[in-house]
């Protein structure tokens, strides 16, 4: 007789149902149900998959302290949401059962993405997917939805990340030695580890347009098909947290610093953004019988990002690496302009007829994901309620231009977010106070510590 196959594993998207019956199964054992921190990190717990389904796919509580840490995990004083006199309480992890899926990467595994509650059930304000959301509600009100992209960029390393933390990560060993951008043998010796990436990303339902190698070596490129903007968030999020599991896997790392170092080129986040009609589906950036087919609309949404690209890039630009990307030279723009597909400026207007879009070029890959595409419509939005006008096209090296240059620093931008009443009536003024002071952190502690660059350039000399 022969042996009958085992069914192959689980992946992709699941409902309820579904999920019910591979628990019955013995398919699926363990669900991760999780959230975003301010950083962008996935942060959850994993719930067998029987109590999980007997429980009705309730809530999970997590400490309050969750969405006011820095990147080390530091019970940051100051924060009015979260701190010693309130007691740091719970907050709840409410799962969106339609971002329930099967893991293909981890053996019996489902996860699920969570909104973010007081134990009363009202969604925390804070909360990286509720300021998102609540985004998507100021379009929705106007008859709009947004579809997004967007382009993560990271560095692939022949180690593992507890390799890379041995040598202090310096003396690292990228996947190449030379720069690769679209060398295809440089791909195929990639991909043991981006072939897996690329796949299992694909049966996960995070459908994967291709990869490429690009400029330097070790760096890596993997896009993601565009889809509505929160369904993107969700996947770009659960896709970097992949990236790092499945790297792993492989006995190797993968990074998403900004500027991994000042001679290499940095990891961007290229944001891609059009808007439709909500009932009939409607480019509503597209009119063919003006100026380049760019509607009004679209004219007016462009200037908006424009005008507010200075409060805005905090959250394109989060951390004191993410403001060494902002070189001359290196295709990370660098001052603040719009362009027909020239790639000096920080935004770009590409494509035609229905995929007529345009390209925030500003963030890097180091960003939270619901964030930066939070940033991006909440400008946009007060250029389309302001109607806007929109400065003429650039053209010629933007680099050399005295047009405005973004800010220059992680404490320039927090000033430019703090004098925004743009944002504080976007995102809300208590949700702003909350991102200053965790940014205002972030500089007080790299203004303490002590780098190698000082060791090296004082040692001896001074």
């Amino acid at each position: 007789m022969r042996t009958a196959c085992p069914p192959p594993p689980l992946a992709g998207r699941m409902t309820p149902d579904q999920l019910q019956q591979a628990v019955r199964d013995g398919q699926i054992d363990t669900v991760v149900v999780c959230m975003t921190d301010l950083q962008g990190r996935l942060i959850g717990k994993r719930l067998t998959a029987r109590f999980f389904v007997d429980t009705g796919f309730a809530p999970q509580m997590f400490c309050d302290y969750l969405l006011a840490t820095d990147m080390e995990m530091t019970l940051v004083d100051g924060f009015e949401a979260s701190s010693w006199s309130r007691g740091y309480g719970d907050l709840a992890l409410v799962p969106d059962m339609n971002t329930l899926r099967a893991v293909p990467w981890l053996p019996g595994t489902a996860i699920v993405l969570a909104d973010v509650t007081d134990q009363h059930g009202k969604p925390l304000a804070h909360s990286p997917r509720q300021i998102l959301k609540h985004q998507l509600d100021r379009l929705a009100a106007l008859g709009v939805e947004a579809d997004m992209a967007a382009e993560y960029e990271f560095y692939l390393f022949n180690m593992s990340f507890e390799e890379a933390r041995a040598v202090g990560y310096r003396a690292l060993k990228p996947a190449s030695w030379y720069p690769q951008d679209g060398h295809v043998f440089q791909s195929s010796k990639d991909e043991p580890v981006i072939r897996r990436i690329r796949n299992l990303m694909d049966q996960a339902d995070i459908p994967i347009e291709g990869s490429k190698a690009e400029w330097s070596a070790g760096q890596q490129e993997i896009n993601l098909q565009y889809c509505e903007a929160l369904e993107m968030a969700d996947r770009l999020a659960l896709y970097k947290n992949g990236c790092k599991e499945i790297a792993q896997q492989n006995n190797q790392a993968v990074s998403f610093m900004a500027k991994l170092d000042d001679s290499l080129a940095g990891s961007s986040f290229h944001i891609h953004l059009s808007l439709r009609d909500r009932v009939n589906g409607r480019a509503v950036f597209l009119d063919e019988q003006r100026p380049l087919a760019m509607s009004r609309a679209f004219e007016h949404f462009l200037a908006g990002a424009l005008e507010h690209a200075p409060a805005a890039t905090y959250f394109w630009a989060p951390y004191i690496n993410s403001y060494r990307r902002f070189r001359a030279g290196t295709f990370a723009p660098t001052r603040i302009a719009w362009s027909v597909d020239n790639r000096t400026t920080s935004f770009r207007v590409l494509g035609s007829g229905r995929s007529l879009r345009f390209e925030c070029r500003v963030p890097g890959a180091d960003v939270n994901p619901y964030l930066a595409f939070a940033a991006l419509l909440a400008a946009g939005l007060a250029g389309l309620e302001a109607q806007l006008s929109l400065p003429p096209a650039f053209n010629g090296d933007c680099y050399q231009s005295g047009v405005p240059s973004i800010p220059v620093s992680l404490p320039a931008a927090l000033a430019q977010l703090e004098s925004s009443t743009v944002f504080g009536t976007a995102f809300g003024v208590d949700v702003i106070r909350h991102y200053l002071h965790c940014g205002r952190w972030e500089w007080a502690q790299s203004e303490a510590g002590v780098t190698d660059w000082e060791r090296i350039r004082y040692f001896e000399r001074v």
